[in-house]
Order: structure tokens, then C-alpha cells, then sequence
């Protein structure tokens, strides 16, 4: 079973959350981030190099200072205050007519090296150091990482207890998504959560922050390393998740586009195309896939429907079987040439958030020059394949909407 604790969050002023709430430091880059930041955005913690002119390189050695120096900047001014005492919260999010609710709360890095916390996609060693560099030099976890569990009733039952009442935080962000805040500060409910997820919850599931989980546990390492009485029961071996229910979760399709057509003429690249899937032409209208094996083409200014033949997948494969892996294997790689998703430059990934709208406009505009839109992966599948330890292709999932950083963070010491 996981191991869970509540810790003191250190939290915006009641006043500040919105001016203080930002997104994840991966969704924006340096440019973006520098134009979005008010004067008390976390942004000027999570990204620091936005504070310089020019900006800076992030690994600067400059940009990790000024984090630093903000994170205490932002606490002397009272813009961010340490509760008094552990607690566990309640995070909601909500996009359109959809709502997830998650408890936010320390997981254990053991956890995580065990393989109690899984995970569903490899990480880089490089974005690893970068998110352990942060973790370090604030010794703390500014930014949460998303979980999933499945779904327990009587956990329900207490969020919706919670909920009831009236939210710390409340806000709507730039794109429109709801947030809501909730803090849990009844011991008796503390200790039942507590005791919910270490007797009945057997894993954690990473839906989003695969190298800051990865880094968070490199950091309880190295600090458990350095100090020679060490329990396990140290801040340090825990690091700061929001768990959501499996069930309230949705992931997003995540599309690719391609920069040419590896020296083929589109006709060629369509009689190739025929050799493993059925395809209809659906003119110049958006074509959404509708089901699973069923991808739609952009090219040339048509939507074609493609429709992956019997026998050119194995349903019995975890890995195979997913429409990314039939993509990868039967259109990037045996078409295209593009073998390696991490590294090869002529081909973008783009995130169902945006709609396949914007793969036309990436096409029509010249900068690409072929798109694929794919079914969405199922919640099931992700926990199916992580349960079998296995893998799944770079790019496969895309949540949403994103955790907004600085509700809560937590301290390590």
C-alpha cells in the first residue's frame, strides 16, 4: 500500500492566490512566462530567468540564486504563509462541464523506487537533473506532481463532505478553467484519510510530472545519504502530489506533425498508406477519430480517414496494440523514416487541448507538411500498462486541464 502523510502547505494569502497561482514551468516558455507575470507570480520562482534583461539561459547559474532569493522574498512579504500545522486539501479543477477533485498530500519516495508510484512513460536524465537542481536549492517542492489512484468510496465521501463548505480559493484562470481550494484541518478526518490510503490505496499512478516525481526521489536519496541518523521519517523522504480518483480523470488525444514528406509525392505517400489501412477521403471539413485503430490524415488540404486493417496490430500486445505504437510502426517509421520520437527533428507533437484546427494551420501554413490526429488513450489502458510494468511511446498522453503551481508547496525541512 502507498504511504501518504498531510504537511503545513505553504500557501498564497488568502487575498493572493490568483495574482500568485501560475502554470506549470513547462508549459510556458522563457518569452511567454515573462510576458504573463504579475509582480507576485510564482513564475518569478518556478522560472526566474524572466527577471533578467536579456533573459538568461535557465541553467544559469545566476537564474537558480534569484529562485532562491525569491522563494524568501515572496515568504518575507507574506505573499506566501507556511500553515501552522500538517493538513491534508482538497484541489479542484474544471474544465467546461467537467470537474476532478484531488487530495493534495506528501507521498513517500520509497514509494516511488519500490515501484508502489508508477509510472508509464521513461524520463531524461537531463530534465531529472534540472527538476533535482530546483528541488535542492529550495529544499522544497514548489510544484506538485499529478497522480491517479482508484477510485475508494469512503474517499469520495470525505471530499464531498469537504467540498460542501465554502473554498479557501476560488479563481478562473486565463483560459478559462476553474480552480477551488480546499483545506482539511480536523484531525479526526486527517487521520482517517491517512489511514484510507496506507490500508486500502495499493498504488499511485503518474499522470503528469514523471521527472519531477523522478527528481523529488533523487533529492530524498541524496539527503538520506548525507545524514547519518536518518529514520525515514524525515520531510525529505516525502514530496507533494495531487491525487485524483481515476475515474474523474480524462486524458486528451496528442497529435503529430511532420516537416515532409520524406522525398514522396502525396500519392505515393497515400498508395503507401493503402498497404495497411482502409482510408476514406473527408474532404476539406475537420475529421475527428472516432475510435480506437482510427486515425485521421491531414495532407494537402484533406482530412482522410484511416482505419488500421485487422492483423497489422496484436490486441494481445499492451504496448503494440496502442494507437501510437501503429503509428509509430506503420506510418512515422515505415513511411516517413522517423525511428526515434525523442530525438528525430521532422517531427512536433501538438496536445488535443488545441484541436485539430491547429494541425491544419501547422500544414496550410507551410511549416509542416502532413498531420496525424489519434484516438485518445483510455485511463484503463495507462493503469493496465503500468500494472504490467511496461512502457508506453513517447508522447501518449496529455492531461487537462494542468495543476496550477503555488496553491501549495511543500518544505522539506
Amino acid at each position: 500500500m502507498v504511504k501518504v502523510k498531510p504537511f503545513a502547505a505553504v500557501r498564497p494569502a488568502k487575498s493572493l492566490a490568483t495574482e500568485i497561482a501560475a502554470p506549470p514551468y513547462d508549459v510556458l516558455n522563457s518569452e511567454e512566462a515573462k510576458k504573463m507575470a504579475g509582480e507576485k507570480s510564482l513564475l518569478h520562482i518556478t522560472k526566474p530567468e524572466i527577471d533578467f534583461d536579456p533573459i538568461l539561459p535557465d541553467h544559469d547559474e545566476r537564474v537558480y540564486d534569484k529562485a532562491v532569493e525569491n522563494f524568501k522574498l515572496w515568504q518575507k512579504n507574506s505573499w506566501l504563509v507556511q500553515d501552522s500545522k500538517p493538513c491534508y486539501y482538497i484541489y479542484a479543477q474544471t474544465m467546461g462541464d467537467r470537474t476532478q477533485y484531488g487530495i493534495v498530500l506528501c507521498a513517500h519516495t520509497d514509494d516511488y523506487s519500490s515501484g508502489i508510484i508508477k509510472k508509464h512513460e521513461l524520463t531524461r536524465k537531463d530534465k531529472e537533473e534540472d527538476r533535482m537542481i530546483h528541488v535542492r536549492i529550495q529544499n522544497a517542492n514548489i510544484e506538485p506532481v499529478f497522480f491517479a489512484y482508484k477510485d475508494n468510496e469512503e474517499l469520495n465521501a470525505i471530499m464531498a463532505a469537504t467540498i460542501a463548505g465554502e473554498p479557501e480559493n476560488s479563481f478562473i484562470d486565463e483560459n478559462g478553467f476553474g480552480h477551488k481550494f480546499w483545506v482539511i484541518d480536523d484531525d479526526r478526518t486527517i487521520e482517517r484519510i491517512t489511514e484510507l490510503f496506507t490500508t486500502t490505496v495499493d498504488a499511485f499512478y503518474v499522470a503528469d510530472g514523471h521527472h519531477r516525481t523522478a527528481a523529488a526521489a533523487l533529492v530524498g536519496a541524496q539527503k538520506k545519504a548525507q545524514n547519518p541518523n536518518h529514520t525515514g521519517k524525515e520531510e525529505y523522504n516525502y514530496f507533494m502530489a495531487v491525487c485524483f480518483p481515476e475515474s474523474q480523470l480524462k486524458i486528451l488525444d496528442y497529435n503529430r506533425v511532420l516537416r515532409d514528406l520524406n522525398g514522396l509525392a502525396v500519392t505515393q505517400v497515400i498508395g503507401k498508406l493503402g498497404d495497411d489501412f482502409d482510408i476514406m477521403c473527408k474532404g476539406t471539413e475537420i475529421y475527428t477519430p472516432t475510435q480506437l485503430h482510427e486515425f485521421s490524415m491531414y495532407l494537402d488540404g484533406k482530412w482522410y480517414c484511416l482505419n488500421a486493417r485487422p492483423g497489422r496490430y496484436d490486441n494481445n500486445d499492451p504496448i503494440g496494440v496502442l494507437d501510437v505504437t501503429i503509428l509509430s510502426r506503420l506510418v512515422l517509421d515505415k513511411i516517413f523514416g522517423i525511428k526515434d520520437l525523442r530525438t528525430d527533428k521532422r517531427i512536433d507533437f501538438v496536445g488535443g487541448i488545441r484541436g485539430l484546427g491547429e494541425l491544419a494551420r501547422r500544414v496550410d501554413s507551410g511549416e509542416m507538411k502532413v498531420a496525424f490526429a489519434l484516438y485518445p488513450v483510455s485511463m484503463k489502458q495507462l493503469i493496465d500498462i503500468a500494472d504490467s510494468g511496461n512502457i508506453m511511446p513517447p508522447k501518449t498522453t496529455w492531461f487537462e486541464p494542468k495543476l496550477r503551481s503555488g496553491l501549495a508547496i511543500h518544505k522539506l525541512d
